[in-house]
């Protein structure tokens, strides 16, 4: 059996007429038992995608091509698309309101089904070389002329990744277990997924009604996981006591998380979203293959700029100029003046950066810092407690410059944690997190939870911590502004009904570079009207798709009846008060983690406690 696309394109035309969560688990379970063996592409297609974030590939389709492409079947001048493009704001409305009046058609058609896009799409991405561009355009026209103009609509947006239908994995997840029944198992899916997080893969063994492989989750090397989060608590006392009277306490770095994954001689580094990273990171590469002890394994930890000379730990920015940018966002306050510039340069076969007659890891070092190992030569360790798995990693583990174990000690005496508290900012970290000696402290990937808390301090702020907001709308400015935007409007994240709530409108905190930046750094993800999965009473003159995360500090959090956050709890909703950005754009971080409500409720009840 296969799945028409038109069939598909109803579907997505359902699922984007509503925000409600059950309504949209009940279109995906109906979508999926529909699907029959075309199930995997489907997933894959629904997220915009043609295989996991850890493969790393995209369709190679840029937002020109399709101009271009829609040029040549319009006959319209790409300057007058480009214009109507402006006013639409959406290129696959757009796409389908030229082919509405499109004269063209294929001499031959075939019939279009899901299969077919998917492995055009696939096709695409794999084309490579000197006529790649010219394959690439063609391949994409003949599919828009293969369908009606519905499904030319979302084909583009499939195509560059802005299909935007608001529906969170965790949804997808819902929809499956829905579909495949089961429901007497759901959790032991979600921790499947955890670990292992291509739903297009877990679908098919739903599909199998394989529950043997479901109930055997855990970590898979060269398979990147969701990592464990902390919780955060505003004092080491109360720590002390939600851990029971003792805690493993370590040092809270402020670098990139790493998951380091070895398997016969090769390694793979994956950021917090999966995204693989290891041509980053090539010295650090070398230092993990120089560990003999492991022939397989799976680390986690925190890249860190560090000069193992001195023990000084660089700020955060660093790394991001060894790492290079996403985005193209700035990261710093610092003027572009004082920011080295690094040539590219062959080395036996390699490209590498170099400053001068350094290269640029010379130049910015970075050490990886560990705390954990969930998988070691054939033994899922996740399972086994925090203090084993400390023991494991200290065993196999040989210190050096490039790798060390993160700072930590265990205690039940507050003054010897403030004591050590201190040494952790005056030595340059965040913090510290604390860790449960509990056997039962497992690892639990993608979980935040009261294993883990960490502990932060700004003495300048009620607040002991910074948010991670993403941007769901901008406001135009006034005056010196009147050319950029003037303020954004930022939100958390409610995991339970998979949508952002509005939490703030920030402001200030920006140097001019970025400030007059802002339209153009977020000129890809404007969209027309507010999306399905944002909630939101302000109107913005700019509603903006939340795919962007930046970090926030405030004064306090206080009741508000223009926010959304934690309105269904409250009644009203909770914003952040004097909000400032920090400078740090987090772009290791998906949308779906940023600062969550609970986590807000949370700060709010103890913030309470303290006045």
């Amino acid at each position: 059996m296969v799945l028409l696309f038109s069939i598909f394109s109803d579907y997505l035309n359902r699922m984007t007429d509503t925000s409600k969560r059950l309504e949209l688990k009940q279109i995906l379970s109906s979508l999926f038992i529909e699907s029959g063996t075309d199930l995997k592409k489907v997933i894959y297609l629904i997220q915009g995608k043609i295989a996991p974030d850890y493969e790393g590939k995209e369709t190679g389709i840029a937002e020109k091509t399709v101009i271009e492409i829609l040029s040549d079947i319009s006959g319209n001048d790409p300057e007058i698309i480009l214009r109507k493009l402006g006013k639409i704001g959406d290129i696959g409305s757009l796409t389908q309101e030229l082919m509405n009046s499109n004269k063209q058609e294929l001499l031959f058609k075939d019939i279009m089904t899901v299969d077919k896009v998917f492995n055009t799409l696939k096709l695409i991405s794999e084309k490579s070389g000197p006529d790649s561009t010219k394959i690439k355009k063609d391949l994409m026209k003949n599919l828009l002329l293969s369908g009606s103009a519905d499904e030319a609509k979302y084909i583009v947006r499939i195509a560059l990744g802005k299909l935007r239908l608001g529906v969170a994995d965790s949804t997808i997840l819902m929809g499956l277990v829905d579909a495949f029944h089961f429901e007497d198992i759901s959790q032991d899916v979600e921790s499947y997924y955890n670990f292992n997080p291509d739903l297009a893969g877990i679908s098919e063994i739903l599909f199998k009604n394989d529950r043997e492989e479901i109930k055997n989750f855990g970590p898979k090397p060269m398979i990147p996981f969701k990592v464990m989060l902390a919780e955060r608590l505003q004092s080491i006392p109360s720590i002390l006591e939600k851990m029971g009277g003792k805690a493993a306490f370590e040092y809270k770095y402020d670098g990139l998380r790493a998951q380091v994954h070895i398997k016969d001689g090769t390694v793979k580094i994956f950021s917090r979203g999966n995204e693989e990273t290891t041509g980053q990171f090539p010295d650090v590469v070398e230092a993990v293959k120089s560990q003999r002890k492991i022939k397989d394994g799976i680390l986690d930890g925190e890249m860190v700029p560090y000069n193992p000379a001195t023990g000084e730990i660089f700020p955060f920015q660093e790394i991001s100029r060894r790492r290079g940018r996403k985005n193209d966002l700035s990261t710093s306050s610092a003027k572009s003046d004082n920011i080295m510039k690094f040539e590219v340069v062959s080395e036996e076969g390699k490209e590498i950066q170099r400053a001068g007659n350094k290269t640029i890891e010379d130049e910015i070092p970075i050490t990886l810092f560990l705390f954990d190992i969930v998988y070691l030569n054939g033994k899922d360790l996740s399972r086994k407690g925090y203090s084993d798995r400390r023991k494991a990693l200290q065993r196999t583990i040989k210190e050096t410059d490039k790798i060390k174990l993160a700072q930590r000690i265990e205690s039940s005496d507050p003054a010897e944690l403030e004591a050590f508290f201190e040494l952790s900012i005056e030595d340059g970290c965040e913090g510290i997190v604390a860790k449960s000696l509990d056997k039962k402290s497992i690892y639990r990937a993608g979980a935040r939870g009261w294993n883990w808390i960490k502990y932060k301090r700004d003495y300048q702020s009620m607040i002991n911590d910074t948010f991670d907001l993403a941007v769901v709308g901008a406001f135009w400015g006034h005056g010196r502004r009147a050319k950029t935007y003037g303020a954004l409007l930022l939100a958390t994240y409610n995991r339970e009904k998979g949508i952002f709530e509005t939490f703030c409108k920030l402001g200030t905190g920006f140097t001019d570079d970025v400030l007059f930046s802002l339209p153009r750094i977020f000129s890809g993800s404007v969209v027309p009207g507010k999306p399905n999965n944002v909630d939101s009473i302000l109107i913005p003159d700019v509603w903006i798709y939340p795919d962007k995360v930046m970090e926030v500090k405030g004064a306090e959090i206080t009741v508000s009846p223009i926010h959304t956050c934690n309105k269904d709890a409250l009644g009203k909703g909770l914003a952040l008060r004097f909000p400032r950005f920090t400078g740090r754009w987090r772009d290791d971080k998906k949308p779906e983690n940023a600062t969550n409500n609970i986590e807000i409720l949370e700060i709010y009840k103890n913030q309470k406690k303290s006045l």
